[in-house]
């Protein structure tokens, strides 16, 4: 290595996030990723409702007061529709695996429907959670 020509070697090299079109496929990418993570989050959480549930009725009534509250829905929100994104884009992953879907309109058009669904999903387990006066 030490006659290498000194400047740019022959090594191809990888574009950034900032250069490529940005298509579908690249966000339910990047999405999943990010909903594993809050996933993680979310799995942090529950564990912060059982111990308070484990430490006593004072615990538990100042942890669900916060997880009633405008921001703690919306932080059980997020956590929904990361569950539901992650889930939908694992069947989708389980497809591609099988071997189908992989015609750019047609990963395009399941990126599109794993999204909408999350999306509806979680409105529709909200609206359930509300109605039912579980919110």
């Amino acid at each position: 290595m030490a006659d290498a020509a000194p400047g740019r070697g022959g090594r191809p090299q990888s574009p950034s996030v900032w250069i490529w079109r940005w298509h579908v496929t690249m966000v339910c990418s990047i999405l999943h990723r990010a909903a594993g993570a809050i996933l993680y989050v979310g799995a942090l959480v529950l564990m912060g409702w059982a111990l308070a549930l484990a430490t006593g009725p004072d615990a538990y009534a100042a942890y669900t007061g916060f997880l009633g509250s405008l921001p703690g829905k919306a932080l059980l929100f997020g956590f929904a529709l990361s569950v539901f994104y992650h889930l939908a884009n694992g069947v989708r992953h389980l497809v591609w695996d099988a071997g189908y879907g992989f015609a750019p309109r047609t990963a395009d058009a399941s990126g599109l429907a794993t999204l909408a669904f999350a999306v509806a999903a979680a409105v529709v387990l909200f609206l359930y959670a509300g109605l039912t006066g579980a919110l």
